[in-house]
């Protein structure tokens, strides 16, 4: 077991490696490809790329680190097929709201402010060219990939572990999660799915991670305020400009790929459980969603989504 810091949260591997493989090294490797994910595409580190591009004057294209294209790419692909409910230059909105690298403080904006914030929001502004792995910054557009980026740092992580040839592995950044290869007896990886349920007592998801899938879960039990006896979620709704209302407590989905299970967690989120469950179902993707109503647990899960293994 490997273990470090990144993104304000912690990773861990577990790895399936011979007994002359150099520990030392390969969580040096991990933590290298961790570091240049924050260095690339975090909002909390002023001379971050993702920072020098928010800066920059309107009108100016920038060349992108090809991890940075990758990421932006994959993010305005999924803001396009969920229809904005996510949005990787929600920037704006989030600061407003007082969470993120550029909040200052919790608190309810008037609606004049937040129809200033909504005008720099809109994955449509961005452009990309992929033969100079370049994008436009229109102006005022304030990129946050924070509901993506942590899940492609997993993705770097088994691509690190595969070139090394680590036979199998589970890497975990902050509760996003991807496996390949089988345990030591054979068996395949078994993880818990953070529920974010109220209680203590509610009984855990426990899934069967098929080889080289990934597995995301979205949820506001810690993230969020509360002002005049009313609750608001971290997550913004890009539409609206405000926080998602009647948010599930948690979305969980399973994807190729951490980074697209981690955005579609969001934009399911933001959907909400009704429409959430629809949209998924309707393009197969593998969700679980999970809400509280009227003092009860509401568990519900599309048809992809796998059963829990036999007790």
């Amino acid at each position: 077991m490997l273990y470090g810091e990144t993104m304000g949260t912690r990773w861990r591997v577990s790895a399936v490696a011979s007994t002359n493989v150099d520990l030392h090294l390969l969580h040096h490797d991990i933590q290298s490809r961790l570091d240049v994910v924050v260095a690339q595409m975090s909002t909390w580190e002023a001379d971050s790329d993702i920072c020098r591009f928010n800066r920059a004057p309107g009108g100016t294209w920038h060349v992108l680190p090809q991890a940075f294209f990758d990421v932006l790419r994959c993010a305005l692909d999924i803001a396009e097929a969920s229809g904005g409910a996510y949005d990787p230059t929600i920037g704006p909105l989030v600061g407003l709201w007082g969470f993120g690298a550029n909040g200052a403080g919790h608190r309810i904006p008037e609606a004049e402010e937040i129809a200033a914030a909504r005008a720099r929001v809109g994955w449509r502004r961005i452009e990309l060219r992929a033969e100079t792995l370049s994008a436009l910054q229109p102006g005022g557009v304030s990129l946050d990939l924070s509901a993506i980026a942590k899940g492609y740092g997993v993705d770097a992580v088994v691509m690190c572990l595969r070139e090394r040839g680590i036979a199998a592995a589970l890497v975990d950044v902050g509760g996003e999660l991807r496996g390949y290869g089988h345990k030591p007896d054979g068996k395949a990886w078994h993880v818990l799915v953070e529920s974010e349920e109220e209680s203590d007592d509610d009984e855990p998801c426990v899934l069967v991670l098929e080889s080289g899938k990934a597995v995301a879960t979205s949820g506001d039990r810690w993230h969020r305020f509360e002002q005049d006896g009313r609750r608001y979620a971290h997550t913004i709704d890009p539409r609206s400009g405000r926080p998602v209302e009647h948010a599930p407590a948690s979305v969980t989905v399973i994807a190729d790929t951490a980074m697209q299970a981690d955005a579609w967690a969001t934009a399911l989120t933001v959907m909400g459980m009704q429409d959430g469950v629809a949209f998924a179902t309707r393009h197969g993707l593998a969700a679980r969603f999970v809400a509280h109503a009227e003092g009860r647990i509401d568990v519900r899960a599309t048809p992809t989504f796998p059963q829990p293994p036999a007790a």
